[in-house]
């Protein structure tokens, strides 16, 4: 028969990380990076204040640190097993679509989401003591 899926708190989580990284990176770049208006805005004299994580963003972005992020926290979560580490990996491999690191971002998401599901369902092998 069928496994009982058994949420716990981590699982609220991680959910949590998930929507706020991923959908916190795709905000963020269809609001100050993606309007071509922003270039001008942000190379101008007296820039506002928001021109600065934007181009962190564009720098992370540039040097693939987005998708470094995801992997990362994907390798945690796979051999961790922890259930918010693999909804931060999720999110994070979320913003590294979004900011064009999608290789090491992807496996990062997918590593997250395997251990995701695997502790989600109670898996032989990915139970914790």
């Amino acid at each position: 028969m069928g496994r009982i899926v058994q949420f716990e708190t981590q699982d609220l989580a991680g959910a949590a990380l998930a929507v706020l990284a991923g959908g916190g990176a795709f905000a963020f770049r269809e609001l100050a990076i993606v309007p071509r208006a922003t270039v001008g805005i942000c190379a101008a004299a007296g820039a506002p204040g928001w021109c600065v994580p934007r181009g962190w963003v564009l720098s992370g972005q540039y040097y693939g640190a987005f998708g470094w992020a995801a992997l990362a926290a994907g390798l945690a979560a796979f051999f961790w097993g922890s259930r918010a580490v693999a909804g931060l990996a999720i999110g994070l491999g979320i913003a590294a679509v979004v900011n064009y690191n999608g290789t090491s971002g992807i496996s990062g998401a997918a590593l997250g989401l395997i251990a995701w599901l695997s502790l989600l369902t109670g898996r032989s092998g990915w139970t914790r003591p």
